[in-house]
Protein backbone atom coordinates (compact mmCIF):
# COMPACT_ATOMS: atom_id res chain seq x y z
CA UNK A 1 0.00 0.00 0.00
CA UNK A 2 2.94 2.49 0.74
CA UNK A 3 4.77 1.95 -2.23
CA UNK A 4 5.46 5.11 -4.63
CA UNK A 5 3.82 2.87 -7.79
CA UNK A 6 0.84 2.59 -5.61
CA UNK A 7 0.01 6.66 -5.57
CA UNK A 8 -2.20 8.20 -7.86
CA UNK A 9 -0.50 11.19 -7.48
CA UNK A 10 2.89 12.19 -9.20
CA UNK A 11 5.24 12.13 -5.69
CA UNK A 12 7.04 10.19 -4.27
CA UNK A 13 6.26 9.84 -0.26
CA UNK A 14 9.76 8.62 0.76
CA UNK A 15 9.97 11.98 0.00
CA UNK A 16 8.10 13.86 2.82
CA UNK A 17 6.45 12.47 6.13
CA UNK A 18 3.08 11.22 6.37
CA UNK A 19 0.86 13.50 8.79
CA UNK A 20 -2.06 10.77 8.84
CA UNK A 21 -2.98 7.91 7.27
CA UNK A 22 -6.01 5.82 6.53
CA UNK A 23 -6.27 2.34 5.48
CA UNK A 24 -9.78 0.28 4.59
CA UNK A 25 -9.56 -3.06 4.08
CA UNK A 26 -12.28 -5.25 2.58
CA UNK A 27 -12.60 -9.02 2.61
CA UNK A 28 -12.08 -11.75 5.52
CA UNK A 29 -9.20 -10.91 7.76
CA UNK A 30 -8.68 -10.61 11.27
CA UNK A 31 -8.68 -6.97 12.76
CA UNK A 32 -6.32 -8.29 14.90
CA UNK A 33 -4.12 -9.17 12.56
CA UNK A 34 -4.00 -5.82 10.16
CA UNK A 35 -3.46 -3.76 13.61
CA UNK A 36 -0.53 -5.77 14.10
CA UNK A 37 0.70 -5.51 10.55
CA UNK A 38 -0.30 -1.45 10.25
CA UNK A 39 1.72 -0.97 13.49
CA UNK A 40 4.88 -2.79 12.28
CA UNK A 41 4.86 -1.05 9.28
CA UNK A 42 4.67 2.17 11.37
CA UNK A 43 7.52 1.36 13.59
CA UNK A 44 9.65 0.30 10.76
CA UNK A 45 9.15 2.72 8.54
CA UNK A 46 9.19 5.77 11.55
CA UNK A 47 10.91 8.35 10.08
CA UNK A 48 8.34 8.76 7.55
CA UNK A 49 5.23 9.20 10.14
CA UNK A 50 5.43 12.44 11.85
CA UNK A 51 6.04 11.69 15.95
CA UNK A 52 3.63 14.82 17.09
CA UNK A 53 0.48 13.57 15.57
CA UNK A 54 -1.09 10.73 18.38
CA UNK A 55 -2.75 7.66 16.77
CA UNK A 56 -2.18 9.07 13.54
CA UNK A 57 -2.88 5.83 11.48
CA UNK A 58 -6.74 4.82 11.52
CA UNK A 59 -7.97 1.18 9.74
CA UNK A 60 -10.82 -0.15 9.08
CA UNK A 61 -12.34 -3.62 7.66
CA UNK A 62 -15.22 -4.32 6.13
CA UNK A 63 -15.76 -8.17 5.99
CA UNK A 64 -17.44 -8.11 2.68
CA UNK A 65 -14.97 -8.39 -0.56
CA UNK A 66 -15.84 -6.59 -3.45
CA UNK A 67 -16.69 -8.50 -6.06
CA UNK A 68 -15.01 -11.10 -7.93
CA UNK A 69 -12.32 -10.28 -5.65
CA UNK A 70 -11.04 -11.97 -1.82
CA UNK A 71 -10.03 -8.92 -0.56
CA UNK A 72 -8.70 -5.29 -1.51
CA UNK A 73 -7.26 -2.00 0.23
CA UNK A 74 -8.20 1.38 -0.06
CA UNK A 75 -4.86 3.83 1.57
CA UNK A 76 -5.06 7.51 1.58
CA UNK A 77 -2.35 9.49 3.20
CA UNK A 78 -1.67 13.43 3.77
CA UNK A 79 2.01 13.16 2.92
CA UNK A 80 4.84 16.16 2.93
CA UNK A 81 5.74 14.95 -0.06
CA UNK A 82 2.82 16.41 -2.16
CA UNK A 83 4.53 19.89 -1.56
CA UNK A 84 6.46 18.23 -4.49
CA UNK A 85 3.41 18.97 -7.29
CA UNK A 86 2.72 22.08 -5.30
CA UNK A 87 5.60 23.59 -6.27
CA UNK A 88 5.67 21.97 -10.07
CA UNK A 89 1.91 23.71 -10.50
CA UNK A 90 3.42 27.08 -9.19
CA UNK A 91 6.22 27.34 -11.16
CA UNK A 92 4.68 25.96 -13.81
CA UNK A 93 2.06 28.84 -12.85
CA UNK A 94 4.14 31.49 -12.20
CA UNK A 95 5.85 31.32 -16.20
CA UNK A 96 2.75 31.48 -17.62
CA UNK A 97 0.90 34.55 -15.46
CA UNK A 98 4.16 36.06 -16.12
CA UNK A 99 3.35 36.04 -19.85
CA UNK A 100 -0.45 36.84 -19.12
CA UNK A 101 -0.94 33.18 -21.11
CA UNK A 102 -4.83 32.84 -21.29
CA UNK A 103 -5.39 35.62 -18.88
CA UNK A 104 -8.24 37.13 -20.70
CA UNK A 105 -10.28 34.16 -20.71
CA UNK A 106 -10.46 34.99 -16.94
CA UNK A 107 -10.22 38.87 -16.45
CA UNK A 108 -13.50 38.31 -19.47
CA UNK A 109 -15.58 36.47 -17.71
CA UNK A 110 -15.00 38.64 -14.25
CA UNK A 111 -12.04 37.41 -12.41
CA UNK A 112 -9.38 40.18 -11.34
CA UNK A 113 -5.80 39.79 -12.02
CA UNK A 114 -5.29 40.08 -8.22
CA UNK A 115 -7.40 37.05 -7.59
CA UNK A 116 -4.30 34.94 -9.32
CA UNK A 117 -1.95 36.74 -7.21
CA UNK A 118 -3.78 35.79 -4.10
CA UNK A 119 -3.80 32.33 -5.33
CA UNK A 120 -0.79 31.67 -5.88
CA UNK A 121 0.38 33.28 -2.74
CA UNK A 122 -1.88 31.52 -0.82
CA UNK A 123 -0.45 27.82 -2.87
CA UNK A 124 3.25 29.36 -1.90
CA UNK A 125 2.09 29.71 1.91
CA UNK A 126 1.02 25.74 1.32
CA UNK A 127 4.23 24.84 0.14
CA UNK A 128 5.72 26.22 3.42
CA UNK A 129 3.16 25.04 5.66
CA UNK A 130 4.22 21.35 4.67
CA UNK A 131 7.90 22.32 4.54
CA UNK A 132 7.45 23.23 8.05
CA UNK A 133 4.98 19.94 9.11
CA UNK A 134 8.33 17.76 7.60
CA UNK A 135 10.65 18.90 10.24
CA UNK A 136 11.26 17.14 13.20
CA UNK A 137 8.44 19.18 15.26
CA UNK A 138 7.91 17.61 18.76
Amino acid sequence: MFSPINMMAACDPRHGRYLTVAAIFRGRMSMKEVDEQMLSVQDKNSSYFVEWIPNNVKVAVCDVPPRGLKMAATFVGNSTAIQEIFKRISEQFTVMFRRKAFLHWYTGEGMDEMEFTEAESNMNDLVSEYQQYEVNIT
